[in-house]
């Protein structure tokens, strides 16, 4: 969101997915962090944002660190696709990856505590600043979950966090049980469209 009010796009509506991530505000994802890494030295938004990890000064200054220390990730590959100014593979089809697959469902444990999150709260903050409707969800998860009453007790952190947790309820439209095949995602794109956007 930082970077496309950076960027002067104008924004009406943030959807945002908050469930899992009241877990613990202290984690990083490695996985979004590597996806924002080659764009470093272009958004200040982005330089702000990382300034705060232990590594920064290295990857920010020393040339190609970043490819080399996590070339598995976004390596030599993901370097060329940024000097010849192509998007890589995460970028493409607007951001949406489906997943096909549905493998063998396994439990998930959701019987940890959600947490105040200064992510969160930020995110709010500058909806706030910048006028944006938020429509914070969580999203719907498979029959095969251990802590059910993990949704109301976020609803009781924050109530203004829309409960979508079983509007989803099939286990056949979960590649995992945390996350829905492309079917699934179809189903619950509509569901949003119909409660937030009415025609």
């Amino acid at each position: 969101m930082k970077l496309l009010l950076e960027k002067k796009n104008k924004i009406k509506n943030v959807i945002i997915d908050v469930d899992i991530t009241l877990r613990s505000e202290e984690k990083k994802s490695e996985g979004t962090i590597l996806k924002f890494l080659p764009f470093l030295h272009r958004s200040p938004a982005i330089k702000k944002h990382y300034e705060s990890l232990e590594n920064f000064n290295s990857l920010y200054y020393i040339p190609f660190y970043r490819y080399l220390k996590y070339d598995a990730k976004i390596g030599f590959r993901q370097m060329f696709f940024y000097i010849l100014d192509k998007k890589a593979k995460d970028v493409q089809y607007g951001g949406y990856e489906p997943k096909f697959e549905n493998e063998e469902l396994h439990f998930e444990d959701f019987t940890f505590p959600p947490q105040k999150n200064k992510y969160y709260e930020e995110i709010k903050r500058i909806c706030k600043l910048n006028n944006i409707r938020l429509i914070p969800v969580m999203t719907p998860i498979c029959s095969k979950l251990i802590g059910k009453d993990y949704f109301q007790k976020v609803n009781l952190l924050y109530p203004e966090i829309y409960n979508y947790e079983d509007r989803v309820d099939d286990d056949k439209n979960f590649s995992s049980c945390a996350h829905m095949n492309d079917a699934g995602a179809k189903k619950f794109t509509e569901i949003i469209l119909e409660d937030f956007f009415p025609k």
